[in-house]
């Protein structure tokens, strides 16, 4: 009768069954949608303008190139090559997609944390660093951790959605 005890406990303290983590994803990702929602409907735009799209892990990337974004594009005005909303991520090329991932998946996790309040967090966050004399990019707290945690290699699946992709 010990020994069930022991086990039931040891049980308890290894890691969650499969079907937990399947939940606990569809969760994060629940909490992030209605910022996903506002990516897609960018990335529709995208679509729409002969752009493409893949699926990277959970998230979505879409971007107008599938290489180098060309230098007399808009896009270059831009002050970004890559934002993320919830699980989406848009970029001014595949390219810059490549390089920027590790970074942007940070994002998709912070996404995941805060749901929507992120898009009250982030501009708070950006307002307090220019308060105090900073830049408001890279002082920005949800910056910080991005640049910090994205120096580690990305590993991780990247598969064309529908079939009128262009995506390599």
């Amino acid at each position: 009768m010990l020994g069930g005890l022991v086990s039931d406990d040891s049980r308890s303290r290894s890691s969650p069954p499969a079907q937990d983590l399947i939940v606990l994803r569809f969760l994060r990702i629940l909490w992030a949608s209605p910022c996903s929602l506002v990516g897609l409907s960018i990335g529709a735009l995208v679509l729409l303008f002969g752009g493409s799209v893949r699926r990277v892990g959970c998230a979505l990337e879409f971007a107008p190139y599938c290489g180098q974004c060309p230098s007399n594009s808009r896009l270059r005005y831009l002050p970004f090559s890559a934002i993320t909303f919830g699980h989406v991520i848009l970029g001014h090329s595949f390219q810059d997609l490549v390089t920027l991932r590790a970074h942007e998946l940070i994002h998709v996790r912070q996404y995941e944390r805060l749901g929507p309040l992120f898009f009250i967090a982030y501009p708070a966050s950006s307002l307090l660093a220019a308060a105090r004399g900073r830049c408001p990019y890279r002082n920005n707290h949800f910056e910080m951790e991005a640049c910090a945690r994205s120096t580690a290699p990305v590993v991780s699946s990247v598969s064309p959605v529908g079939e009128g992709s262009n995506a390599a």
